[in-house]
C-alpha cells in the first residue's frame, strides 16, 4: 500500500510491543537484575554482552556495538528493511498498518467535552466584557475589540470556582482539562484563574482547548489546558484555523511563531498568516499540519541563543518533510523583540518584507554548522563534512539534496561519494547546535541536565512531576534544552519509553548521543531517583531565572533604569526565585 507509515502509529507499536518477548524468540536470554542477558547474535562471543531491558524497551550489544528499538534489532537480525519489520510488529500486535492518505482517521468526535469547551469560551468572553482591569491590559498591548472578538480572547476570573459553578455535572468539563479534582476529598476547582484566555482551534474552527496569560506576578506566566482526548499541543497550533479563514484562496506562507500575543498581534497589524506552537518544540505532527494548507513554512524566532536552539530543533523536524514543493525558511528578529512587539514598530509592509527574505533552511543549516569549524583549514572542512552528512541523510532524495550535496562538496573540496563514506559525526563529537549531551568537564554544574535526563530515560513516569519545563530549557548548561524537549515528549505520551524516544530522535546527532546515554549504568538506587531528579530541575530552573534577570539588567538605560514591563518581569523573577529557595514554588 503506497503512503507513509504515520509517526504515531510506531511511537504506539513500540508502546505495545514486548521487546524481550520477540528478541527471546531469537536469542537465548537469562534474567540479569532488572534486564535480560545473552551472547551476541552479531559476533561470535563467549562471554554474554548482549543485554535486553525492558524497562527501556531497547537492547544493548557491547560485542558489536549495536543498540535500539526492538524495530532495529529486527532489521538487522531478520535482515529486513524498515517497513518490513513495522509490518512484522503489526501482525504481532494484530493491528493493520495504516498509511497517511489511506483513509487513516484518528479524528475524536467528544461532543460532551467540545460541548463544555464552547461553554467556557462563551463564559470567558462575558467575564471579559464586564472586566475593566483585563481590557485595560489588552489596550496596553496594543489588542483592539475587534480583534478580541475575532480570537474569542476571554477572562477567567480570580475565582476558584467561577466556572465550577457553570457545571453542575462536572464530568465533561474534567475530560476537557478545564476543572481539577481535589485531592483526598471530593469536589472540583477551576484550572484557569485571573488569566486572560486564548481559545485553541482545531482546524474545524472546535474549541479544543486554552492557554492562559496571567494579569498578576506569576512566574508561570502562560498556562495551556491539559493533554486531553482532544487536545495535544504536539498535534495542534494556535490560530490556524484563523489564518485559513482570512485567505480567500490558499495560503502562501504560514508563518510559525512562539507565542499567543504573536499571532495576535500579527493579525491586527495586517499579517494573518501566522501560528503559534503551543509552548512546545516543533513536531513532526506540526508539520503535516502545516504542509496541508501551504507549501511554505517561515519559522520565526528571536535572535538570541534560546531562538537560535528552538529554530535548530524546528530544523530538525522539518528536512524529512521538505519535498516537492515544500519549504521551509528561517527569520530572526533584532535582540530584544518577537513579532508582538516588532510588527507594532515596523509595520505590516515591513514585516511581509522580512519574511520574504527569511533564510532558507538549507543556508541556515550549512551556516551554523559553519560556525562550528573553522573552514580555513583542511581539519575544518572535513569536520564539517562529518557534521552535515547526517542532515543530508534526513532531506529525501529530490532535486533540493542534490544541490545541497553539491553545495557541501564545493565548500569542502571533497566529493560526495567520499563524504557518504564517512563514519557518522555522532560517533565522533556531538553538535553543538544541536544542543549537547555531552557537557563541559571544567564545571560541575554542566553535567545537571544529563544527570537528570539519564534518570527520566529510567523512569519516565517522572516527566509528570516536571514543572516549568519551557523555563527549565532556558537555563545557561549544555543539554538543559535537550532535557526539556524529552520531558515534554514523555508528558505528551504517557506510557512511553526510553526506546520511543530514541525512536523520535533518530538520525540526528543528538539522537545518537542518546543512545550512548541510555547504554551508561544508573549509580543510583531506584528509591532516590524521584528526589535527585527534581532536586536538578529546581536547580535548572532557579539558574533559567537568573539568567533571564541578568539580561534584563542588561537592558538598564544610562541612568540604570528599566521600562515598566521590565520592572515588573524583574519583580516577579525575584519572586519567583525567592518561592524556589523557600520551598514554595
Amino acid at each position: 500500500m503506497a503512503g507513509r507509515i504515520p509517526d504515531s502509529f510506531i511511537q504506539d507499536l513500540l508502546a505495545r510491543t514486548d521487546i524481550v518477548e520477540v528478541i527471546g524468540q531469537r536469542v537465548e536470554l537469562k534474567r540479569a537484575g532488572k534486564e535480560f542477558k545473552g551472547l551476541s547474535p552479531f559476533s561470535n562471543e563467549k562471554s554474554p554482552s548482549f543485554f535486553v531491558s525492558p524497562a527501556k524497551q531497547m537492547f544493548f550489544d557491547f560485542s558489536s556495538g549495536k543498540n535500539g528499538t526492538v524495530i532495529s534489532f529486527l532489521m538487522d537480525y531478520d535482515r529486513l528493511s524498515f517497513v518490513e519489520a513495522v509490518e512484522e510488529l503489526a501482525q504481532r500486535a494484530g493491528v493493520d498498518v495504516p498509511r497517511e492518505g489511506g483513509g487513516f482517521d484518528q479524528r475524536l468526535v467528544l461532543e460532551g467535552p467540545l460541548d463544555a469547551l464552547a461553554a467556557a469560551e462563551r463564559f470567558f468572553r462575558d467575564q471579559l466584557k464586564k472586566s475593566e482591569p483585563a481590557k485595560d491590559y489588552l489596550k496596553k498591548r496594543g489588542v483592539n475589540g475587534e480583534t478580541a472578538k475575532l480570537f474569542g480572547i476571554g477572562l477567567a476570573p480570580e475565582s476558584w470556582d467561577a466556572l465550577t459553578r457553570l457545571f453542575p455535572d462536572p464530568r465533561h468539563a474534567l475530560e476537557a482539562g478545564l476543572l481539577i479534582e481535589r485531592e483526598g476529598r471530593e469536589g472540583v476547582y477551576d484550572r484557569f484563574r485571573n488569566r486572560i484566555m486564548f481559545p485553541i482551534r482545531d482546524t474545524r474552527g472546535r474549541v479544543i482547548g486554552f492557554g492562559g496569560r496571567t494579569l498578576a506576578n506569576d512566574p508561570a506566566k502562560y498556562l495551556n489546558s491539559p493533554e486531553t482526548p482532544l487536545f495535544h499541543k504536539g498535534r495542534n497550533l494556535y490560530g490556524l484555523y484563523e489564518a485559513k479563514q482570512s485567505a480567500k484562496a490558499a495560503l502562501p506562507y504560514l508563518i510559525v511563531v512562539e507565542g499567543y500575543m504573536d499571532v495576535v498581534m500579527l493579525a491586527q497589524h495586517g499579517v494573518p498568516l501566522a501560528v503559534a506552537t503551543l509552548g512546545t518544540a516543533t513536531t513532526h505532527e506540526h508539520l503535516t499540519l502545516l504542509f496541508k494548507q501551504t507549501s511554505q513554512v517561515v519559522f520565526c524566532f528571536d535572535g538570541d541563543r534560546a531562538g537560535r536552539a528552538a529554530a535548530w530543533r524546528a530544523l530538525e523536524q522539518a528536512l524529512p518533510e521538505v519535498h516537492g514543493t515544500r519549504e521551509c525558511r528561517f527569520l530572526f528578529l533584532p535582540d530584544g523583540h518577537d513579532p508582538d512587539t516588532y510588527v507594532q514598530q515596523i509595520g505590516a509592509e515591513a514585516f511581509r518584507a522580512l519574511v520574504q527574505k527569511a533564510e532558507p533552511l538549507t543556508e541556515f543549516l550549512l551556516a551554523e554548522l559553519k560556525k562550528q569549524v573553522d573552514m580555513a583549514t583542511r581539519e575544518g572542512k572535513a569536520k564539517l563534512a562529518n557534521l552535515a552528512k547526517p542532515y543530508l541523510a534526513k532531506l529525501p532524495e529530490g532535486p533540493l539534496r542534490s544541490l545541497l550535496q553539491e553545495d557541501l562538496a564545493t565548500l569542502t573540496g571533497l566529493r560526495w561519494s567520499v563524504i557518504e563514506s564517512l563514519a557518522p559525526v555522532a560517533e565522533l563529537e556531538e553538535s553543538a547546535v544541536a544542543v549537547p549531551l555531552q557537557p563541559a568537564r571544567t564545571d560541575p554544574a554542566a553535567r545537571l541536565p544529563r544527570r537528570a535526563l539519564r534518570i527520566l530515560l529510567e523512569e519516565p513516569h517522572l516527566a509528570v512531576r516536571a514543572q516549568h519545563v519551557q523555563q527549565i530549557a532556558l537555563a545557561p548548561l549544555p543539554g538543559a534544552a535537550a532535557l526539556a524537549e524529552a520531558i515534554e515528549f514523555f508528558q505528551e505520551h504517557p506510557g512511553y519509553r526510553a526506546a520511543q524516544l530514541e525512536h523520535a530522535w533518530a538520525g540526528t546527532p543528538k539522537g545518537v548521543a542518546l543512545r550512548r546515554l541510555v547504554a551508561e549504568p544508573l549509580e543510583l538506587e531506584s528509591a532516590g531517583l524521584e528526589a535527585q531528579f527534581l532536586a536538578v530541575l529546581k536547580s535548572l530552573r532557579e539558574r533559567a531565572i537568573k539568567a533571564q534577570f541578568d539580561g534584563l539588567m542588561q537592558q538598564r538605560d544610562e541612568d540604570g533604569k528599566l521600562s515598566e514591563a521590565n520592572q515588573q518581569e524583574a519583580l516577579a523573577l525575584q519572586a519567583a526565585l525567592a518561592a524556589i529557595k523557600s520551598g514554595t514554588a
